[in-house]
This record gives C-alpha cells, structure tokens and sequence, in this order.
C-alpha cells in the first residue's frame, strides 16, 4: 500500500471533474485494507471510498484520504444443478462482472448490464434498472469492520435494500469496507423480465421472439446507448436524481393538469413518477449552461460538457430541484453522492 499526495481525481470520476484529493491510496488486496486501517493516517483523517467514481460529484477539492478499491478476482464459489453462486472482488467492473455471467447463460443479472461503476458499489447503492435490482441476486456481502479489522458476511436481509438504499448508505455508513460480493444466480428455468421500459419493444426490433439472457442483455445496453450519454466522451454520473415516491394524493393532483404523466405503483397509497419527466415538463431538458447542462435526450441526466466545475453542477441541480418543486410540490432527492 503506497500514499500519495495531492492527487488529481480527474480519472478516478466519470464526471470528469478535476478535484484534488490531500492523500490518495489504491487498495488491492485484503492485506492492504488491513494495512490501511492499521495506519496512523487513516485513524486520523477523513476519508472517503472509491469504487468507480460513476455515482459521485466532487464539488471541492478533498482534503482528506481517497481510498480507491481495486479488489479484483472473478470465481464460481457454489454450483448446482439449478443455481450457482458467483464470488466478485469489489473492485471489479460491474458491467464486466455481468458479460462474465451473461456469457455462460447464468441469469439474474442481464437488465443490469451496462451499468458503469465497480461491484463492491453495486449493493451500497442497490443498482437497479429495467425492473432489476442488485438485491434480486446478492447472497452475501463480504466486508471489513474498521474498527477491529474482522471480516463480516452480511447477507441479503443484513443488507437492509431499499430503493437505491442499503444498511451501507444508513446505519452500517462508514463503519465498514466492502471488499466483495456473492450473487446467486440461475443456470436454467431462468425468470426473465422483458416487461420494464422498452425492453419488450426492442427485442421486436431486433427480431427476438424467444428471450434469452443474451438477448434481453443485448436490449439493455441497445437501450442505454441510445438514451445515456457514454461517461467516455461526455462527463456524467448516469441518473442524478432518484425517482420520486409521492402520495396518491398528491399524484391525482399533478394528473388533474398532466393526464399523462406516467407512474409506477408503489406501496401503502404511494406512487412512483418518474424524475426524467418532471424535469422535462419544468423545460430543463436539453439546456446548456456554460460548460454544463442537461442532456438532451435524457433530462435525469446532468452533463459535463469539458471543463465544468462541480459547484457549477451542484448549483444546476439545486435549481432543477426548485422548479419540481416550485411546479409540482415534489422534492426531488439526489442519486449522485455529492462530495462537499
């Protein structure tokens, strides 16, 4: 384990957002994490885990330790005739970690695929698209306790999964180092789910009529391609903002005066709405703003044209917040974690 100092965190961010980090470590093994937290520096200076730096804003500069995880390793840990249970190191890349299941038909995983960051990410945040999450197929979470350095196993109802939630974002938050995970997946009689987004229509345009993990697979990443903006060329941090939750209440009165505002039911007399939308009706889609702006084919969406700042992005958001808000009467909630 080597400590380096002020470290430009430019390739560490899919924003693109140059932030320098006071200290910067790489960790690569388990050894190292046990290296680390047995360090005088870590007991004594904030610090903040990276995995892919797709989910995070730096809004300043850190003056503090940035601890990238690099964990890799890719193994098949238990296998049935029915199931197997497939081990990723943290620091693995997601969507490598999917085409590694996709390729030798285990399913579970594929309406995931394409989605950018690291796997130890993955259950903190509970990723989740087309009608998946993450909590679908985690058997386990294997991590690290900062304060004695024992490894602990949380497994799927330990994890706590909410809506892009995990006990990692709540009351298990900085209290542990998620260094891999083991995900149960099918080998046959797989469930597949082609009924979210576009999903279904694609397959039909690809000439698809019986789905396969491959293929619904190749939809998703069809899909995501189109309407996201590639982190590579443009900087963005996929969906800024989680789909709000809002009573039925409430929902009927936004529908009184949008009759085709789209929802999704959720629980308890509470309706889900798309945040996209409510952007868009607040006529943010496509707006650029110096070097930053909304995309334009996706307004969840806020991008880094070259050269943005990310005070800047964090002042944008603050304004598409107002307008829902002013508009709607919805509080819109940040996806993205905003380094302050």
């Amino acid at each position: 384990m080597t400590i380096q100092e002020n470290v430009d965190l430019l390739p560490y961010n899919t924003f693109k957002i140059h932030a320098s980090a006071r200290y910067f470590t790489i960790l690569k093994t388990h050894d190292d994490v046990l290296e680390l937290l047995a360090s005088k520096l870590f007991r004594t200076t904030r610090y903040l885990i990276l995995g892919g730096g797709s989910n995070v804003l730096f809004s300043r500069d850190y003056d503090g330790l940035v601890i990238k995880m690099e964990m890799k390793g890719i193994d098949v840990i238990e296998e049935t005739d029915d199931t197997v249970t497939v081990h990723a190191g943290a620091g693995e890349n997601w969507h490598a970690f999917v085409m590694y299941c996709v390729d030798r038909n285990y399913g579970g995983l594929e309406n995931l695929s394409l989605i950018p960051g690291t796997c130890g990410a993955a259950p903190m945040q509970n990723i989740g698209a087309y009608g998946v999450e993450i909590k679908d197929s985690i058997f386990n979470v294997e991590a690290v306790e900062i304060t004695s350095g024992s490894k602990v196993l949380f497994n799927n109802a330990d994890c706590q999964f909410g809506y892009r939630e995990s006990i990692f974002k709540q009351h298990a938050k900085d209290k542990y180092i998620i260094i891999g995970i083991n995900v149960l997946l099918t080998k046959k009689k797989h469930n597949l789910n082609v009924s979210y987004g576009a999903i279904k229509e694609t397959l039909t345009m690809m000439g698809v009529e019986q789905p396969t993990i491959k293929t619904v697979s190749d939809a998703v990443i069809h899909i995501r391609r189109t309407k996201l903006p590639d982190p590579t060329y443009v900087g963005n941090a996929g969906s800024f903002f989680k789909n709000p939750t809002v009573p039925l209440s409430l929902f009927e009165t936004i529908k009184q005066n949008h009759p085709t505002v789209p929802s999704y039911p959720a629980s308890d007399n509470m309706i889900k709405v798309p945040a996209g939308w409510l952007i868009e009706q607040c006529e943010w889609k496509g707006k650029t703003i110096g070097n930053i702006g909304v995309h334009a084919h996706q307004a969840l969406v806020i991008v880094n044209y070259g050269g943005g700042e990310g005070k800047d992005i964090w002042g944008l958001a603050m304004q598409i917040k107002d307008s829902v808000m002013d508009k709607f009467n919805v509080a819109l909630q940040p996806e993205v974690n905003v380094v302050m």
